[in-house]
């Protein structure tokens, strides 16, 4: 089995892009997905100018992959009301619900979805609660777990940071191949929305 070192944050627009492409990397039993986050966004209200931003870039990314961005979460950052932002709570309930038995593709996807397409809080624990129940988890068992995951997270983030600055990484999504002591970018960018032609790509590889 090879292994895809992915470089992602849980609020990166362009990971979000980049589901599809995760996914069959996901279901490829020949790969094993590493997942390394980031930590791009510590919980923080962002300005309007930015809100703006983060519009047209996700107007470009439904133009080139296809993915819906949902009306909920449009009038979420266009709306009046302070919009906040967390990479790190969701990258906590990564690493929780690993604990408990949902792999991180599962849990990534499903908070994707949550703040992409239906506009929910994921800087709130309660949202993310909800989330982990929707799964199939413990509501009271969830909570512990992730007040027992908060370390995790931090050395994860910290690890992935280290990983970052030796393989020069530079942005998310990166997905890097380990293969054979060697390590080898994989040119994702122009796969998105063609996860047909990425899985073919892919197997090229083996």
């Amino acid at each position: 089995m090879l292994k895809v070192h992915y470089f992602f944050d849980p609020m990166c627009g362009w990971c979000y892009a980049a589901s599809s492409l995760v996914e069959v990397l996901a279901n490829m039993q020949a790969f094993e997905i590493l997942y390394h986050p980031g930590g791009m966004i510590p919980k923080r209200a962002i300005e309007p100018s930015f809100r703006q931003h983060i519009l047209q870039a996700d107007k470009r990314i439904t133009e080139m992959t296809k993915v819906p961005f949902g009306d909920n979460y449009i009038a979420r950052v266009k709306g009046p009301e302070e919009y906040v932002v967390d990479s790190l709570l969701p990258t906590q309930a990564m690493i929780a619900g690993e604990k408990m038995g949902i792999d991180r593709h599962t849990m990534l996807v499903a908070m994707q979805k949550a703040h992409y397409q239906e506009g929910k809080h994921l800087h709130e624990p309660e949202v993310l609660a909800e989330l982990a129940v929707s799964l199939g988890l413990d509501k009271a068992e969830w909570e512990k777990t992730m007040a027992q995951s908060d370390n995790a997270m931090k050395s994860e983030i910290t690890q992935s940071r280290q990983l970052m600055s030796q393989m020069q990484v530079s942005g998310f999504p990166t997905f890097i191949l380990e293969k054979d002591v060697t390590w080898m970018p994989l040119s994702h960018s122009a796969f998105y929305g063609k996860p047909t032609e990425w899985k073919a790509y892919l197997s090229n590889l083996l």
